[in-house]
């Protein structure tokens, strides 16, 4: 057999290499990819930096579901919590699970500083803020498990609000969404695979309050209206698909809300990643 000798410039290479696998996971053969599920959704997050927005012109008659929207930003933090909480329990005895449970805690921390931000922006009554305090007081105080607490909030309550952000909103309020829904996907797929692992399933009092809290939100709309997106009915019915089936049709629509070129727009209502 042939001995290999690695020079300290071949091994500063292979360091190299390994480093940059880390910074780019997608530049990684489909053979040399994750293990597991979990390392996998850890390797695709994307780094971002949370953008102080300005307010500009929203859709006619959307300001309070605007501002409603945003008052439940109350509940990003106590997600995180959630999924602290539920690791000092049991968890599946995967690899990479702890790790990507521990890095959507802080996304969360992130996504807290950007919904601050456009809250400030647009300005949110106390009226709205105090009653959205009571909601997020409601989800504190219900028996279920954190992680499933957890992944309802973000399936079927955060995966219609951003959406809401996004065909309701103006340039700043887009970009706040695009950078917090890629993390909440990662989010609910892993939050999805620790529920399906525990056997954690969703029961009438939280689906209840699941759809209290998006019917409050979408108090100031018309159940039925010409504008879909001016519609209660659209966005509840979404989050009842979302709850049910994982999906919503009709939201994936919201995605071709137009992102203006850097040239048309304030630059501070622009992405920025690190």
């Amino acid at each position: 057999m042939r001995r290999v000798n690695l020079s300290n410039k071949s091994m500063n290479k292979i360091s190299s290499l390994e480093e940059t696998k880390q910074a780019f996971p997608f530049s990684v053969p489909s053979n040399e990819r994750a293990k597991n599920p979990y390392i996998h959704l850890h390797q695709r997050k994307r780094t971002w930096t949370p953008v102080k927005v300005t307010a500009d012109a929203l859709m006619p008659e959307a300001e309070e579901v605007i501002q409603r929207a945003l008052a439940l930003r109350c509940l990003e933090i106590p997600v995180g919590d959630f999924i602290e909480q539920a690791m000092k329990g049991d968890l599946p005895d995967e690899e990479g699970c702890i790790d990507l449970l521990k890095s959507n805690v802080e996304d969360e921390e992130k996504h807290d500083i950007a919904l601050n931000f456009a809250a400030q922006a647009h300005k949110v009554p106390d009226r709205i803020e105090k009653e959205a305090q009571h909601i997020c007081k409601t989800w504190l105080e219900l028996d279920r498990h954190p992680v499933l607490k957890a992944v309802v909030l973000e399936r079927s309550v955060f995966f219609v609000l951003l959406p809401i952000f996004r065909a309701l909103g103006d340039t700043g309020l887009r970009t706040t969404s695009a950078d917090i829904s890629r993390d909440e996907q990662t989010h609910v797929a892993a939050n999805s695979l620790v529920c399906e692992a525990l056997g954690l399933k969703g029961d009438k009092t939280i689906n209840a309050l699941r759809r209290a809290t998006v019917s409050w939100v979408l108090k100031p709309l018309q159940g039925q209206a010409d504008n879909k997106y001016l519609s209660s009915n659209f966005w509840l019915a979404s989050s009842d698909s979302l709850y049910a089936n994982g999906k919503a049709e009709g939201l994936g629509e919201t995605r071709a809300s137009r992102m203006p070129a850097f040239f048309e727009t304030n630059s501070v209502n622009l992405p920025q990643y690190a």
